[in-house]
């Protein structure tokens, strides 16, 4: 069992009366300020020991700083003090929820019988650790090609409906609302609250981010967040969470904390906001801004078709001023003379052609009756030919009583050679005919 020992109080001698705590009793009792020096002096026998746990209270005074921390695993807790020589040596970021460990000393206020402890150094628990888990984790959904621009969603031009994903009465919701009003005022909004810091926060986001990716009106949607702390941002880092917006149908726009933040939702959102802020501005167009594009359009449209008009109808003009255009029945009139010669020479030269083919016709009628057979018979010849076909040439061809068919100008009889005769000698017509009476 631990004995008190007696501690002078620095400065001041203890009293001459005064009993010790182990020799008191009913009859003679010690003091309260000797228990408390006692008290005192044995606490101080600890030095600093470095303790973890979670920051429950945090008041802020003019000379210093007031707070509780909490066990992680049970309900116990200790008060501690920050003095203002302290303050400069802790994270300015600490606040409420903050999992921390802190180098304390045991000290006890003899005066008022308050024990407590004096910080002297304190830091967030695990930080380092978590930020190179979360590098390894982007090393890896990088390589998985999570991060490639190419898979990446446009934004549409002009969404019908936003789906908006953050804290309840936020800063940032009030930013995201009153920009894109600012810039759009027919936007509308389908805002889902969740916690966004904390255990709950991700379980929260996920189911508000499957319902507004179920919606089909919703065309684009933006997860949204003030600044903080990268403790307070780790739940936008959740793997979770970052292969959900990846698997998602519908484009997400990333809008957590400012410029210097940079949760793994920033590299794997369709689009990386710097503030809620520049989400609104990102996501709707400007209606000042399509209303003087809209003109400018317009006026570069009249201007473009007043050149065309103006220039085809120049043409047009020009067209019309030529000789062909302006009188085009004088080609008519002048090529008519030029029809009418062809035609005349046209119809002289066929009739020449068929008059010299009407000679040389006759020529070659002529010349063909004067060749032919039947021209010779109609001059009082006839020829003599056997039954056979062959015609007779010579008297020796049709002995006495060779049967012979004679033909005539006009038709044929039927003879009987007679034999050669005294006449037989008689010369021959050329063609193989008789004369008339030989």
């Amino acid at each position: 069992m631990t004995t008190f020992q007696p501690a002078a109080v620095p400065g001041e001698a203890p009293p001459a009366d005064s009993v010790a705590p182990r020799d008191s009793t009913a009859a003679a009792p010690t003091s309260i300020a000797r228990l408390n020096q006692t008290i005192k002096g044995f606490i101080e026998r600890w030095g600093s020991i470095w303790v973890e746990g979670e920051i429950t209270s945090w008041n802020v005074r003019a000379g210093a700083i007031y707070a509780r921390l909490k066990d992680l695993q049970g309900s116990a807790q200790i008060s501690i003090v920050i003095w203002s020589s302290t303050r400069g040596r802790i994270p300015a970021d600490l606040k409420i929820g903050d999992h921390v460990v802190a180098c304390v000393k045991a000290d006890y206020y003899v005066k008022g019988g308050d024990f407590s402890f004096q910080v002297s150094a304190m830091k967030h628990m695990g930080l380092g650790e978590q930020l190179e888990k979360l590098e390894r984790l982007r090393a890896q959904l990088r390589s998985e090609g999570l991060f490639d621009p190419a898979r990446k969603k446009p934004l549409p031009f002009l969404p019908h409906c936003i789906g908006l994903i953050t804290g309840a009465r936020s800063d940032a919701e009030k930013d995201v609302h009153r920009n894109a009003e600012l810039r759009w005022p027919q936007v509308r909004f389908r805002t889902e609250h969740v916690t966004v810091q904390g255990d709950r926060s991700v379980p929260e986001i996920l189911a508000a981010l499957s319902r507004l990716d179920a919606d089909p009106e919703v065309d684009v949607i933006v997860i949204a967040r003030g600044g903080g702390d990268p403790q307070t941002l780790l739940g936008f880092s959740d793997e979770r969470l970052v292969r959900a917006v990846a698997a998602a149908q519908t484009p997400i726009v990333s809008a957590i904390g400012h410029e210097n933040d940079h949760p793994l939702l920033d590299d794997v959102a369709d689009l990386r906001a710097s503030t809620p802020t520049d989400a609104a501005k990102r996501v709707v167009p400007d209606v000042g801004e399509q209303r003087a594009i809209v003109a400018q359009l317009r006026s570069r449209m009249t201007l473009r078709l007043t050149q065309r008009l103006s220039h085809d109808t120049a043409q047009l003009e020009q067209l019309r001023s030529r000789p062909v255009l302006r009188t085009p029945e004088r080609m008519v009139e002048t090529r008519t003379q030029d029809v009418w010669q062809l035609v005349s020479r046209g119809r002289a030269i066929s009739e020449r052609r068929i008059e010299q083919g009407q000679l040389r016709t006759a020529e070659l009628r002529a010349s063909l009756r004067a060749l032919s057979p039947q021209a010779t018979l109609a001059r009082g010849y006839a020829i003599a030919h056997t039954e056979g076909g062959d015609i007779v040439r010579r008297a020796s061809q049709a002995p006495a009583g060779t049967a012979l068919v004679v033909t005539l100008e006009h038709g044929s009889v039927a003879a009987t050679s007679a034999g050669e005769t005294a006449d037989a000698r008689a010369p021959e017509a050329p063609d193989g005919t008789s004369e008339p009476g030989k």
